[in-house]
């Protein structure tokens, strides 16, 4: 039971590196078809770029789960770590709010006001079996969000960025960096 909770908890990312290695390897395949034979499937192009839509909005949602979201926060830096995780929270119900909204936009337009006969042009599938992702990763993503505020507040757990760097943990690692402007000189005039 541990495992299936594994994998459902890290869905996003599966089906993203799934989806990234598909269209990646079909679009090879497209090249190597068009250089050395002269000759190109027609199919691959559509279904990449379908495969590339998806594998964005999954992304989005592994993003989610992440706490990775691009945010603005410089107008936090006086304020103590406690409060600034109630003001995200607060911040996050509007983003909540936005994605419940669009995810019934999405299901009201995918089962009622879509075309019935609307389907891809090479493959001949219908196009609600694309537009399906929207409900479903804006979904999972309000989930993460939920789950994000969860461990920041309730577990209390410090969600930081995995793209952030802290500058202080830079130099205390690498030591500081000294600048011999002899060298460069001398460098600058070999060349």
């Amino acid at each position: 039971m541990n495992k299936f909770w594994g994998i459902l908890n890290n869905i996003e990312s599966y089906i993203c590196r799934t989806l990234l290695a598909v269209f990646v390897c079909l679009l090879f395949l497209q090249v190597i078809v068009r250089t050395l034979f002269n000759f190109s499937f027609s199919w691959v192009e559509e279904l990449s770029v379908y495969m590339f839509v998806w594998f964005v909005f999954f992304g989005a949602s592994y993003a989610a789960k992440m706490n990775a979201h691009n945010r603005v926060t410089f107008q936090f830096k006086f304020l103590p770590p406690r409060v600034i995780r109630y003001i995200e929270a607060f911040a996050d119900l509007f983003w909540i709010f936005f994605n419940v909204y669009f995810i019934y936009l999405a299901i009201d337009f995918i089962f009622n006001k879509m075309n019935r006969f609307q389907s891809s042009q090479t493959l001949g599938f219908h196009l609600s079996w694309v537009y399906i992702v929207l409900p479903i990763a804006f979904t999972l993503m309000t989930i993460r969000i939920l789950q994000v505020n969860y461990r920041k507040i309730i577990l209390n757990e410090d969600m930081r960025d995995p793209d952030a760097i802290d500058l202080d943990e830079v130099r205390a690692e690498t030591g500081p960096v000294e600048i011999d402007m002899d060298t460069i000189t001398q460098e600058q005039e070999k060349n």
